[in-house]
C-alpha cells in the first residue's frame, strides 16, 4: 500500500487518499468486508489496487452512504485492500484492513462525488499488555469472534495487546456510532480500555 503506518517516533506525515464515508467505525488492525456497486467506489478500488494507494474509511457525520458525497468526521482510518472478488450477484466484494488513523487536513469532491482528502497520519500507540483486571474483556472478545465468520475469524489476533483487544470490541459490540467515533479519537489505548470497561459494565454487556 502506498500509505505505510508510521513508527511512533516518526514525524506526522501528510498524504492524499480517497475517502470512503460509511456508517461504520474501523480501527487499525480491524477488518471490514464490503459489497460495492457505485461506480465511484468501483473506480476507486480499481485505481487503489493499481497504484497501491490506501483508502480512508471514515464515519459519516451528515449524509448517507449512497448518492451525493457525505460530510465525514475529522478522524478515520487508512485501510488497505487485503482481498477482493467478483460476487455471483455481480457486485464487487472487498475486505479492507485498518492500517493507521488519520485526521483530515483538507478535502475536495470530484464530479463523481468521490471525496479526495489530504490527511495527516497519526502516530501509532505502543503496545500495552492486558492487565489481569481486564482479562474478562479478552474473554468477551474471544467469545464474540468465535460466533462470527471470516474475515473476523481468520484475521491475526493479538489478545495480549490491550489496544488491539479494545479496538476489536469497540468495532464489534453494539455501541452507538458516536461512542465508537469518540473512542477512535482517543490517542491513549489505556484510556480507551478503562473507559470501555466502564461503559460496558454500565450497559450490562458484562457482569462483574
Amino acid at each position: 500500500m502506498g500509505v505505510t503506518p508510521n513508527d511512533p517516533s516518526n514525524a506526522i506525515m501528510n498524504v492524499t487518499i480517497p475517502l470512503f464515508p460509511l456508517n461504520t467505525v474501523l480501527f487499525p488492525g480491524g477488518v471490514l468486508p464490503l459489497r460495492l456497486f457505485e461506480p465511484r467506489y468501483l473506480d476507486m478500488v480499481s485505481n487503489c489496487l493499481r497504484t497501491e494507494t490506501g483508502i480512508g474509511v471514515i464515519l459519516i457525520k451528515e449524509g448517507s452512504e449512497v448518492g451525493d458525497a457525505a460530510q465525514p468526521h475529522d478522524i478515520g482510518t487508512v485501510t488497505s485492500i487485503c482481498y477482493w472478488n467478483k460476487r455471483n450477484d455481480g457486485l464487487l466484494g472487498i475486505t479492507l484492513k485498518g492500517e493507521q488513523r488519520f485526521r483530515i487536513f483538507s478535502q475536495t469532491v470530484e464530479s463523481s462525488q468521490l471525496i479526495m482528502a489530504e490527511v495527516e497520519l497519526l502516530p501509532d500507540a505502543a503496545e500495552i499488555s492486558v492487565l489481569s483486571e481486564y482479562q474478562y474483556l479478552v474473554d468477551l472478545l474471544q467469545q464474540t469472534i468465535n460466533q462470527l465468520e471470516p474475515p473476523y475469524t481468520t484475521m491475526p489476533t493479538h489478545y495480549d495487546d490491550a489496544g488491539w483487544v479494545c479496538a476489536r470490541l469497540i468495532e464489534l459490540l453494539p455501541l452507538q456510532l458516536s461512542e465508537k467515533q469518540w473512542f477512535l479519537q482517543v490517542d491513549d489505548p489505556l484510556e480507551r480500555l478503562v473507559e470501555l470497561s466502564a461503559r460496558l459494565q454500565d450497559k450490562k454487556y458484562i457482569q462483574m
